[in-house]
């Protein structure tokens, strides 16, 4: 989800951020099965083996991709005030009562 819900992301941003996970995702032994996305939010199907840390690597694809993306984009800046794209993650492995 970007922040804000700022409706930035086009086709062309979704084909990239798709090659840039995928990318980050070989460097953990994972594998990206699937990435949707809209113009303010992505969703990902990632399987990866036991021995990583969920929060590492979904700091590592939230972190890395912001970071090339707005590299690649610069155009994605100026919705920003602070550098970064992305909202904070929930995953489902998180317990509910973390959300409150």
């Amino acid at each position: 989800m970007t922040k804000f819900r700022h409706k930035v992301f086009t086709d062309q941003h979704l084909v990239r951020m798709q090659a840039i996970m995928r990318d980050i995702c070989a460097d953990f032994e994972a594998e990206l099965v699937e990435l949707n996305g809209e113009n303010n939010h992505v969703h990902l199907l990632v399987n990866f083996p036991p021995k990583v840390a969920v929060a590492r690597l979904v700091n590592s694809l939230k972190g890395v991709s912001s970071r090339r993306l707005r590299q690649e984009f610069p155009n994605l800046v100026r919705h920003y005030y602070r550098p970064t794209n992305s909202a904070p993650a929930r995953t489902s492995q998180t317990p509910p009562a973390a959300h409150r």
